[in-house]
């Protein structure tokens, strides 16, 4: 059995999701992420009723923290460029950090539920709107570039980000922090007005 840490329902989902990483959401037994988790069978339905509670759970956790860091950084007030920076430079550090939990939701999301699904799409869809009216409301003021329409902005910046877990490497040269400054130097020129 693993060794017990932290606090019940986070070492269900830990387990659950290096195992999901490593061996897939359907290869994976509940017998295994209770054996994985150094927990009963009871401890993990009191908190998960399958599964697939956990995979939202996986997704829920994730997003929740992006969500709080986004409300955060536009709450600050800031210049654009900077409302940019931050939001990018997060969204790296938080996708990094947790590169399995992305990896795993990213694959498996299809599994969700209709009533889940249209949760993870209401949550993904307010990010989103947030983070483009940060570049809508500097592309008006003149101090960003209107060539780029703000939602494709978004969807480019988003999109390298989600690409994340297919590429980046915990052990690799650059820290989440370098690279979330990098990507945001990039979307940041192209935004540079003429």
């Amino acid at each position: 059995m693993a060794r017990r840490t932290g606090a019940t329902p986070e070492r269900i989902v830990g387990a659950a999701v290096r195992l999901f990483a490593a061996k897939g959401f359907d290869a994976t037994t509940v017998q295994e992420v209770v054996e994985a988790a150094s927990v009963t069978k009871g401890a993990l339905y009191h908190y998960f009723g399958s599964k697939d509670d956990l995979l939202f759970e996986i997704y829920r956790s994730l997003i929740g923290r992006q969500m709080a860091d986004l409300d955060r950084i536009v709450a600050e007030g800031a210049d654009a460029a900077t409302t940019v920076r931050r939001i990018v430079v997060s969204l790296v550090e938080t996708t990094a950090e947790s590169v399995d939990e992305t990896a795993v939701f990213v694959r498996e999301m299809h599994r969700l539920d209709a009533d889940r699904m249209a949760s993870f799409r209401s949550e993904r869809r307010r990010y989103h709107e947030t983070f483009r009216s940060v570049v809508e409301q500097a592309q008006g003021d003149g101090g960003f570039s209107s060539a780029v329409p703000a939602d494709t902005v978004v969807l480019i910046a988003l999109g390298v980000v989600n690409q994340l877990p297919t590429w980046y490497r915990p052990d690799g040269p650059k820290s989440p922090a370098r690279l979330g400054a990098e990507i945001a130097d990039f979307v940041l020129a192209a935004l540079r007005p003429a």
